[in-house]
């Protein structure tokens, strides 16, 4: 059984259609989202961990072979916050996908595929024009008030906010793919970052002027050498990473560029094992996971 969040539209409804028939296949929805045909539409907020534990146990009791958190989004600040009191980023790109695993993983079958939607924004070695994570402290980035050194600025709070989720996501994936779990089962567990893709959905929350005047005038202003690809590119690369593509020997970080899968480094906080171990710990307090 496949099972998907980010899948109705932009590059995850791509890879979605993509994805082969010949097992069953259930789309995380929110609202009126529908998902590609073929699939099995199952309700879940990301802003609301209850929804998220309801989803994990709605799921058929299929063994779960394809595990594809690719739902994100970005916001204009950091100043939202969810049913749980969470940062709303933060919440929905990490949190919300890090219990979904934790609940999902008794189910994962051997050799299970697991892929977490990152972004080139977590390094600041690719200066994407997005400011750098500062750290993953869990508690921080869930309460970015008690961050003494959180950003005045709100724009730049809530792309900080962004970048700093798909950090998180990225190290979780490393923590998962070095767990005693993933190595007895043969799970493969990937990270993958389609790079700058103008057309998805990232920035519907985002303001008029970023949605409306921003990011269509990207393609025109960004060339491809940094990243720029396709909606057809970026989803197809999602759905090699979750089915066909063979990382080199000891990489699990994959970044779409120019249209072609590229396996980098990770930035220096994502490999730092003591911050990932605390990101793991802290994440399963702040969810009241045990």
């Amino acid at each position: 059984m496949i099972v998907m969040t980010g899948g109705t539209r932009g590059l995850g409804a791509v890879a979605a259609g993509q994805l082969k028939a010949d097992r069953r296949r259930i789309m995380a929805v929110r609202g009126q989202g529908r998902p590609p045909m073929g699939w099995e539409p199952l309700p879940l907020d990301l802003a609301s961990l209850a929804s998220v534990r309801a989803f994990a146990a709605s799921l058929p009791a299929d063994p779960i072979t394809h595990l594809i958190l690719n739902a994100g989004g970005q916001r204009p600040n950091a100043s939202t916050r969810t049913c749980d009191g969470f940062e709303t980023t933060f919440a929905t790109n990490h949190l919300a996908h890090y219990l979904l695993l934790r609940l999902t993983m008794p189910r994962l079958a051997p050799g299970a595929r697991i892929v977490i939607t990152t972004s080139g924004t977590h390094d600041p070695r690719e200066k994407t024009g997005v400011p750098a994570p500062r750290h993953a402290n869990a508690e921080w980035l869930a309460y970015p008030e008690r961050d003494p050194h959180g950003d005045k600025v709100a724009a730049i709070a809530g792309m900080r906010a962004y970048a700093a989720s798909k950090l998180c996501n990225l190290m979780t994936t490393r923590f998962l793919a070095a767990s005693e779990s993933a190595r007895a089962n043969g799970w493969s567990v990937y990270s993958y970052d389609p790079g700058l893709t103008p057309g998805t959905a990232l920035v519907r929350d985002q303001s008029w002027i970023v949605r409306a005047l921003v990011w269509p005038v990207l393609p025109l202003v960004v060339p491809l050498s940094k990243g720029m690809n396709t909606m057809a590119n970026a989803g197809r690369g999602l759905a090699d990473v979750a089915t066909i593509a063979k990382a080199p020997a000891g990489c699990l970080y994959a970044a779409l560029r120019k249209g072609q899968l590229t396996w980098p480094s990770p930035s220096d906080i994502a490999c730092n094992d003591v911050a990932v171990q605390a990101l793991w710990n802290d994440s399963a307090a702040l969810v009241e996971y045990s």
